[in-house]
């Protein structure tokens, strides 16, 4: 309704108004309904890591290669299909993304929590908004940091030369914080982990590349810099980006109790790890910390 209201399909007494706009007696409304913008996402059984569920909410581990949700062409293999064959309906959030509250990027696995309820959503939702939920991922990125841990603070926005990457330099830019920390360093890469305050798109992604260190794998903001790493076997690299949602923690939007859940990395990226320490790479643990499970 915003949307239409916004783009004068809503209109009151012949003109155009604001969504804020307060109705009177005798006003008319009238609303030029358009046609589906997409096909509405149907079940499919696809194989689903349930980490936790209850009545109220769901934790998933999702995995790499897996979109969230359909929208640009793609209609099927994504994580709603799936929920939906698990749970029937998913009465929350937009009804092209029904559940979802919180996103990854297809080539990142780890942990998303998703609502079964309106009422959850509102509750995750709005502890998103007020920045209450911790999300921690590992990443492994290219090169050796200047400092042990820090926090890289740049606004970001969609590119305005190519609409599929994010840019520090968009016209229209969001707050973006993320923490690091070295967990581990190893040759010519080094092992991070990562808190994120705000949630943009691609933020991990873009926000350690302007640095000069972006994620292994990464072919959209690190095109070329696997090419200094080992290969394994015929011409092997890692296939996926080096991007893993380690941990979360959220209040229970119904019983308001703390909940924590931690995913340790997937066979392929532990198998990476140990291919690069096997290739001869010198591996140095940071002092102080423990390494990832």
């Amino acid at each position: 309704m915003q949307r239409w209201i916004r783009s004068g399909r809503a209109r009151v007494n012949g003109r155009q108004v604001k969504t804020g706009y307060l109705t009177e007696p005798g006003d008319e409304i009238c609303i030029s309904v358009p046609e589906p913008e997409r096909a509405l996402p149907f079940p499919e059984e696809i194989p689903l890591e349930v980490v936790y569920e209850d009545s109220e909410l769901a934790v998933v581990n999702k995995p790499a290669g897996m979109v969230c949700h359909v929208g640009a062409g793609i209609r099927s293999g994504t994580l709603v299909n799936a929920l939906l064959h698990r749970y029937g309906s998913l009465e929350a959030g937009e009804p092209t993304r029904p559940g979802i509250v919180h996103r990854l990027d297809k080539f990142t696995s780890g942990l998303l929590v998703i609502a079964r309820n309106t009422r959850a959503h509102r509750g995750l939702a709005q502890q998103f908004k007020n920045r209450e939920i911790k999300k921690e991922y590992l990443a492994l990125v290219h090169g050796k940091l200047r400092h042990p841990s820090g926090t890289i603070e740049l606004p970001l926005g969609r590119d305005p030369h190519d609409r599929k990457k994010i840019s520090i330099h968009a016209r229209k830019t969001r707050e973006a914080i993320t923490h690091f920390q070295v967990e581990r360093e190893l040759g010519r890469v080094s092992l991070l982990r990562i808190r994120i305050e705000t949630g943009r798109t691609h933020q991990i992604r873009v926000h350690l590349a302007q640095k000069g260190h972006p994620v292994v794998g990464d072919t959209l903001y690190g095109a070329g810099r696997d090419h200094d790493l080992p290969n394994y076997g015929a011409g092997t690299r890692l296939g996926r980006i080096f991007l893993h949602a380690h941990r979360l923690e959220f209040r229970h939007p119904q019983t308001g109790k703390t909940l924590t859940f931690t995913a340790p990395l997937p066979p392929e990226l532990s198998s990476y790890l140990s291919h690069l320490e096997r290739a001869g790479s010198a591996s140095k643990r940071v002092p102080g910390r423990a390494g990832p499970s």
